[in-house]
C-alpha cells in the first residue's frame, strides 16, 4: 500500500517528544504500565530508558528517532492493520518503522501477552 508522500513527510517531522506521552496515556488507561512499554520500545529500537529521555529531550524527529534506533531484526514480523494501514504493504521505510511502534503500543494497550508482542 502506498501512503502518499505528504503523509509520510509529516511522519517524518513529527516529533517523538510529541507522541509520547499519548503512547503513555493509551496503556496506562488499560492498565499496563510505563515500564512495559519501555520494554517494547527497547525491544523494537534498542533504546533504554535513558536514550529515550534524550531523545525527548533533543525534541528528535520520528525520522532522526529511527535514524538512530538498531531496530530489532523480527521487526517484519509485526504485520496487521494500524491507523487505517496494513503494516506490511506499506512501502516507505520510516512510516513503516513508526507503525511498528503504533502496532507494539496498541497490542500493548489491548493486552495483548508480552511474550506475543516481543516475538
Amino acid at each position: 500500500m502506498n501512503t502518499n508522500s505528504k503523509h509520510d513527510e509529516r511522519i517524518a517531522k513529527l516529533t517523538f517528544a510529541s507522541v509520547y506521552p499519548h503512547y503513555i496515556t493509551k496503556i496506562e488507561r488499560k492498565g499496563r504500565t510505563k515500564e512495559e512499554l519501555h520494554q517494547v520500545m527497547e525491544w523494537l529500537t534498542g533504546f533504554d530508558e535513558k536514550k529515550l529521555e534524550e531523545l525527548i529531550a533533543e525534541k528528535a524527529t520520528f525520522e532522526t528517532f529511527f535514524k538512530k534506533a538498531n531496530l530489532n531484526t523480527n521487526a517484519q514480523l509485526i504485520t496487521g492493520v494500524i491507523c487505517g494501514y496494513r503494516i506490511e504493504e506499506i512501502e516507505n521505510t520510516l512510516t513503516k518503522q513508526t507503525r511498528y511502534l503504533d502496532k507494539l503500543v496498541d497490542e500493548l494497550a489491548k493486552g495483548r501477552k508480552m511474550e506475543k508482542i516481543l516475538r
